[in-house]
């Protein structure tokens, strides 16, 4: 009586490795990969572990995980489809967001704008290779180098295409360590990079810290409308860090609500790599242009570093100018990194946190005004 039970089992085995197909395989083979870049290679862990077993987890088709009853399905109903996830991420990062560097020298959240050009001459690309209007404007996000607003803007206007915009905007986010420092090397001389920025001493007062977030969140509400609820919560976070008296709640949003908010995020959006959603030339062209949004958003941004290096007359180091993005405190650090390469007096990381904390108001608001204009001409 046993054996039959077991060859029973056996097959049973057999017969659901057997349906998976050769394309399942290569999605469980692509989760490996991200799992091997999360673990041996330090790669954005937090993202690309729970991102990888996803993707492992929804190429096993006997498991049903994104079925109607599926686990990962009441997940990504819950958490993606009404937006909770990349917003509730948000508040963790207000609340770990000092911008003390940035207040203490407004004026380089010029940086912060310029480094999101990038965002919109990749959309006129993806507009010339046929993607939609809609399908334009999320893959443009993804220079923003800012994974839960392109998980946000993809959600809202192209859903379809969630799992590779996501990946794609992680996968990035990931790499900024090895696609800035060519591009910043290339564009500026010896010269530039050698030049040590005087550093600004100047009290920010905590009134002033306070009146921050409430006075972006006002201007977003003016401006752009419909990027109120991704700045709202970014800036909710950082009012409950500056204000001293809620504590425990910035503590909360930044460790406990972050991390198990991380991890579900991570297992949903690695739940829509599926196969046969994922393995598409579309998604090649999703990747390559993210890239391209990534490369023109570190060009603009040390561009106009150089534009700036002149009007002052030599007084502002050029690659501050690749912080502009909202990979903080990644850029900040690949900044500091190149710097301290060509003069080793050159410490340039708070002022490249100044730039880096404008270029994540910068990725908000870009996305914010975009929705916006979407909204207002009535594009589809």
């Amino acid at each position: 009586m046993l054996w039959p039970s077991i060859l029973a089992a056996l097959q049973s085995l057999l017969g659901g490795a057997a349906s998976i197909s050769f394309a399942h395989w290569v999605m469980i083979a692509i989760g490996c990969l991200l799992l091997y870049l999360g673990i041996a290679k330090g790669f954005e862990p937090l993202l690309l572990v729970p991102i990888g077993f996803g993707a492992i987890l929804v190429n096993v088709p006997a498991a049903d995980v994104m079925g109607e009853h599926g686990f990962l399905r009441y997940m990504f109903n819950a958490g993606i489809l009404t937006e909770l996830f990349p917003l509730l991420i948000f508040v963790g990062i207000g609340a770990l967001t000092d911008f003390g560097p940035l207040l203490e020298n407004p004026r380089i959240l010029l940086f912060g704008a310029a480094g999101q050009f990038g965002i919109f001459l990749t959309l006129l690309l993806a507009l010339a290779l046929g993607f939609t209007p809609l399908e334009s404007l999320a893959i443009g996000i993804i220079g923003a180098c800012d994974g839960p607003t392109s998980i946000y803007v993809t959600t809202n206007y192209a859903p379809h295409l969630l799992g590779s915009v996501s990946v794609a905007a992680y996968s990035y986010m990931s790499l900024v360590p090895l696609i800035q420092p060519p591009i910043m090397r290339a564009l500026t001389t010896d010269r530039e990079k050698k030049i040590v920025m005087a550093t600004v001493k100047r009290s920010v007062s905590k009134t002033t810290r306070l009146m921050f977030p409430i006075l972006v969140t006002g201007f977003t509400a003016v401006i752009a409308p419909l990027g109120v609820p991704l700045m709202g919560m970014f800036m909710l976070g950082n009012l409950m860090r500056e204000a001293g008296s809620v504590d425990r709640l910035a503590k909360t949003a930044s460790n406990e609500l972050a991390n198990i908010v991380t991890l579900l995020l991570g297992l949903t959006i690695g739940a829509t790599m599926a196969a046969d959603q994922f393995l598409r030339i579309q998604t090649l062209s999703i990747f390559a242009l993210g890239f391209v949004a990534i490369s023109l958003d570190t060009v603009m941004g040390v561009l106009f570093g150089k534009l700036m290096c002149f009007l002052t007359g030599g007084k502002v180091n050029p690659l501050i100018g690749a912080a502009g993005i909202s990979a903080l405190p990644m850029a900040a650090r690949v900044v500091q990194n190149e710097g301290l390469r060509y003069n080793k007096k050159n410490h340039l990381l708070m002022h490249a946190m100044g730039a880096n904390t404008g270029g994540q108001v910068g990725s908000i608001m870009a996305a914010a005004i975009m929705l916006s204009v979407v909204n207002a001409l009535g594009i589809q």
